[in-house]
């Protein structure tokens, strides 16, 4: 993204006319924004946002299916706008909800917006002016990381759904020929590539065929912070920031020396690095 390129947005919401209304008064408050197009649902919504790689993405929270907050935790995994490779940027999120006080207390950390239903011109006016702003500080690296957001989104998904399946405690995986039980607080950190992620831990290194994006559903976010694409890293593990010649900052961990790059998205997990 950068000043001179419009701003692109998708909207999801499984009611029509809320789809209709929003459109047009985004329309009156924030002309320069870019519909790029419209989902009925929060699956349409994850493909939608995959497929046109908007800037923000504006999500009902209940919706039937997936959920909004369920939307957003797998959008969170995509590229989107024109930050692509090492620069991989994922889009704000602005949630469409009716009044719902653990969720507005949760939108005001500053992770995410909300839009209450119906949508209003003021309120509105004033949502398109706090994105205006944090997508200006995040270009400059200054706004919020995307693991406060996955960490609140995860709290979100707790509360929407109280039963649902406790975090995962241990990792199946390969060690040359055999498959050991590995406690996930031994886990130093986990990297991916197209096929496996390795799990690393001070004296182990094993591979299991499970994307980061699983993982990041499945692991507490309290623990284990995204702070690239492809890496999640054990907060307890982490023993230092620096940075490289390129300004890029490196985590270095307890027990391993291998350093792992924070990719600009998550810059903002470790300000005044």
């Amino acid at each position: 993204m950068n000043s001179t390129t419009p701003l692109r947005a998708v909207i999801a919401d499984d009611e029509r006319l809320m789809r209709e209304q929003l459109r047009a008064r985004l329309a009156e408050v924030w002309p320069e924004l870019q519909i790029a197009a419209e989902a009925r649902n929060g699956v349409e919504a994850v493909q939608l946002v995959e497929q046109h790689h908007p800037d923000l993405v504006f999500l009902d929270i209940r919706m039937p299916g997936m959920t909004g907050v369920e939307a957003a935790r797998a959008i969170a995994q995509l590229p989107c706008g024109d930050e692509t490779g090492d620069g991989w940027a994922g889009c704000e999120v602005v949630f469409i909800t009716a009044y719902d006080e653990y969720a507005i207390e949760a939108f005001e950390q500053g992770a995410a917006d909300y839009v209450l239903k119906p949508a209003e011109r003021e309120r509105l006016a004033v949502t398109a002016e706090r994105i205006r702003r944090r997508m200006a500080q995040r270009v400059a690296g200054e706004g919020p990381a995307l693991g406060g957001m996955q960490q609140m989104l995860q709290r979100l998904a707790q509360h929407m759904n109280p039963g649902a399946a406790p975090k995962l405690k241990w990792i199946q995986a390969t060690v040359g020929q055999s498959i050991q039980m590995i406690p996930v607080e031994d886990v130093l950190f986990f990297i991916s590539d197209e096929k496996y992620t390795r799990v690393q831990t001070a004296t182990i290194e094993a591979l299991i065929r499970k994307p980061i994006k699983e993982l990041v559903e499945e692991l507490d976010a309290e623990l284990f912070w995204q702070i690239h694409r492809s890496t999640l890293v054990n907060v307890k593990a982490i023993t230092g920031v620096s940075r490289d010649l390129r300004g890029r900052q490196l985590v270095s961990v307890k027990g391993h020396p291998e350093k792992l790059e924070v990719s600009r998205s998550f810059t903002g997990l470790f300000k005044g690095m």
